[in-house]
């Protein structure tokens, strides 16, 4: 068939498979239905008592309202791409591929594939000809005859795009050489962006597809270049980690670490869009609270980072000096120390005995808690130890009666020799009997009330000065510094903290710190287990945060996306993965690494690689897909007045070109708050929204952003308001910040600049 064939022949089966869904979903709704009336007839007649068959019919009613929604919601796009194959032996299949795999449940018919079952591997990572994908069975082989693509519009199929008949190649001529990409991928990154993060599943790239299939047994850090997708890669692997171990792990099972909330919000449609649920979400800073069980006041990431930008020198050294040693795995050396000397003070025990009567040895209770169950917590190990002991009590009142017997049956055998018989020596003896059956009453009775006792006084149950008794520990300073810092910088980290503690604050480079000794001392909170973290911008995060975290997910299971080329919290984050690979993880992580845009258009990201390239980092330059657009365009401006008419000329271009997301982009919330102002007072022919430190979400399409809020964002145009050389310096933190702002944008760049330009685009 040719294409125009093709065309209609996907059409007329996108029709009638549009049919089949209409006819099932009304078939199942009358399931739900009658399953509905059947239910609350169960419940009217249990009237309350336990029914094992009005749980099964709950369980499938359950079931059933599930299947319609999503069956429901596939309607409009039930697939978006095709793959003809033909395993080895066997008949050549016609699969389609969606979001969910759809089929008759009663029947057994397959109507769509879900992309992230098995076979649908041949769509993202399979080229024609031979090829094979992993099963739960085992390896398949077969022959891949035809990867085809559908752009729908509005419901409908639009267009077709097949890997090997269209020619839907373009050549990338550039220092590597010849580069290939589709049009059908050219096709959606020209779209306009919104305010929420969209799902990939269509367009996933090659080596996207092998980092979300990934076993979910080893931790693995992807190096994404801005743009790359490793955001949505990171929470398609979640998507994908849910499906293949859907029997192991649930939604509750997941966290999602992210730098702000308003990250939180731009990423919060994608997971429900995937079918994903009951994720849970939330800041380092917060999770760490949560694990600390504190409500106290955080001084942020971001307040610190507005400190440092207005900073003398030395303020600014000092800020860098006490950020980046608390978020060093030194700092955990450190604590860790304390917790010996802690471990070494607990185990000063004694007996447990009532009167002189032993029940446990202080030599057994040391060795359960200094060896044996040296694993676990401090609190953990005397729970454990307590258990232990509650389980033999029964065992060692009877031990310790037979003992007693023993001591007074020589006392009775005494009195026999020593006294005639008589009333004398029967009172005595008597006596004797009553002095050990009240011993032996006295030990059963209360050897439960005294093994409580015991544990009650050597639990350690203030958790909220354990942070402060370590800061505060000068006792054998030697040992626990270890000369790993100085005593003048470790006095002046002391005495700060102790101040900002006393203030009723919390830094958020103690957060890690404070959680870590916490877990340490006290275990875990209860909460649902979790078996695998996703952490976005980790760059941002520090080697002690990143340890952190590592001892909340299962067996290490986590998906550490970042970009040490946007790391502007250097002097607290990571600046070389190595640290984290080695430090962390002790080696045992998979390394991977996206230095494909697929965000910006050839010209901004060219622009934008004049400032990597400048880095320390010695990052190699970001690679962009083959898009053309418009030159980033930099011009000067005098006046507010004249600004204004450059934010407005640049604005209409956009919206005149069909376009709708403009951020300008300040490098400060003070510079924001001058910008909002100016366009205020002058009259600007554009209403833009302030976004604040505190905000949660963006909503509207003109914003005013301060720079280090719009990492991980992205914009079909960003405006740079001051680009000059005194807003972006030659520092290191200025070549980062910068490199941060010129990658947001998708399709238009305006760099407007007062005075002198910034050498870091010379």
């Amino acid at each position: 068939m040719n294409k125009e064939q093709s065309l209609a022949f996907e059409k007329e089966h996108l029709r009638e498979v549009k049919e089949w869904l209409k006819e099932y979903i009304s078939k199942k709704m009358m399931e739900q239905e009658e399953l509905e009336n059947r239910i609350a007839v169960m419940k009217k007649a249990s009237k309350g008592s336990y029914s094992y068959e009005l749980e099964t019919n709950e369980q499938l009613y359950n079931l059933v309202k599930k299947n319609v929604s999503k069956y429901t919601e596939s309607k409009v796009q039930p697939y978006f791409a095709r793959i003809d194959f033909r395993e080895y032996k066997r008949e050549k299949e016609s699969l389609y591929i969606g979001k969910n795999s759809l089929g008759d449940v009663d029947t057994g018919d397959e109507k769509v594939i879900d992309w992230r079952s098995p076979i649908a591997d041949l769509y993202y990572s399979g080229t024609e000809g031979k090829v094979y994908y992993k099963a739960p069975c085992g390896v398949i082989d077969g022959e891949l005859s035809l990867k085809r693509k559908f752009l729908f519009e509005d419901g409908e199929i639009k267009d077709i795009f097949d890997e090997s008949i269209n020619e839907i190649i373009i050549n990338n001529l550039n220092e590597e050489g010849s580069e290939l990409v589709d049009e059908f991928l050219k096709i959606n990154l020209e779209k306009s962006s919104g305010n929420k993060l969209k799902d990939i599943v269509a367009t996933i790239q090659k080596e996207q597809n092998e980092i979300i299939r990934l076993d979910k047994n080893t931790p693995i850090i992807v190096q994404g270049a801005a743009g790359s997708g490793k955001t949505t890669v990171a929470l398609h692997r979640l998507a994908y980690l849910l499906y293949r171990y859907k029997e192991n792990i649930g939604g509750e099972n997941i966290l999602v670490l992210a730098p702000n909330s308003i990250f939180l919000d731009y990423i919060s449609d994608v997971l429900p869009s995937l079918g994903v649920e009951k994720v849970m979400q939330s800041t380092i800073e917060e999770f760490l609270l949560k694990i600390m069980g504190s409500k106290g006041k955080i001084i942020s990431k971001d307040d610190k980072l507005s400190r440092l930008q207005k900073a003398d020198e030395k303020e600014r050294k000092d800020i860098i000096e006490e950020c980046g040693f608390k978020g060093s795995l030194l700092y955990k050396n450190m604590i860790d120390r304390y917790i010996k000397i802690l471990e070494v003070q607990e185990a000063k025990v004694e007996d447990i005995k009532i009167d002189q009567w032993i029940l446990f040895k202080a030599d057994e209770i040391k060795r359960l808690f200094m060896n044996d169950m040296s694993n676990l917590s401090i609190n953990k190990r005397k729970e454990e130890i307590k258990r232990y002991f509650s389980k033999k009590l029964k065992e060692t009142v009877g031990k310790t009666c037979s003992k007693i017997e023993l001591f007074y049956e020589f006392k009775i055998n005494k009195c026999k020799k020593e006294m005639e018989d008589g009333p004398e020596r029967r009172k005595a003896l008597i006596a004797i009997y009553d002095e050990r059956d009240g011993i032996k009453k006295d030990i059963v009775k209360h050897s439960k009330v005294v093994l409580d006792d015991y544990f009650n006084k050597w639990l350690n149950k203030d958790s909220r000065d354990l942070y402060r008794k370590f800061l505060s520990y000068e006792e054998r300073f030697g040992e626990l510094t270890d000369g790993i810092v100085e005593e003048s910088l470790w006095n002046n980290i002391r005495e700060n903290t102790l101040k900002t503690l006393d203030e009723g604050l919390i830094d958020a480079d103690d957060c890690a710190a404070m959680a870590y000794l916490k877990m340490k001392v006290h275990g875990l909170p209860k909460m649902a287990e979790i078996k695998h973290i996703v952490i976005d911008e980790s760059q941002d995060y520090s080697p002690f945060q990143l340890y952190t975290a590592s001892l909340i997910a299962s067996g290490k299971s986590m998906t550490i996306v970042g970009d040490i080329g946007q790391g502007i919290y250097y002097y607290r984050g990571i600046n070389d993965w190595n640290d984290v690979i080695n430090g962390v993880f002790e080696g045992k992580c998979s390394y991977k690494m996206l230095t494909q845009s697929y965000r910006s258009t050839i010209e901004i990201i060219e622009f934008a690689n004049k400032v990597l390239l400048k880095q320390k980092a010695d990052m190699k330059p970001t690679k962009p897909v083959i898009r053309h657009g418009m030159k980033p365009q930099v011009e000067s401006y005098i006046s507010d007045d004249e600004l204004i008419e450059k934010v407005n000329s640049a604005a209409d271009k956009v919206l005149g070109d069909g376009k709708k997301s403009i951020a300008i982009v300040c490098r400060t919330y003070d510079e924001c708050k001058k910008a909002a102002s100016v366009l205020k007072k002058k009259n600007s022919k554009f209403k833009w929204k302030l976004i604040k430190e505190n905000d949660k979400s963006i909503k509207d399409d003109f914003i005013i952003i301060p720079s280090h809020l719009t990492k991980g964002l992205e914009f079909d145009c960003v405006i740079v308001y001051d680009c000059s050389d005194v807003n972006y310096t030659e520092s290191e933190f200025d070549k980062k910040l910068l490199y941060v702002v010129l990658t947001r944008a998708l399709h238009y760049e305006f760099v407007f600049y007062k005075d002198k330009f910034t050498k870091l685009l010379e």
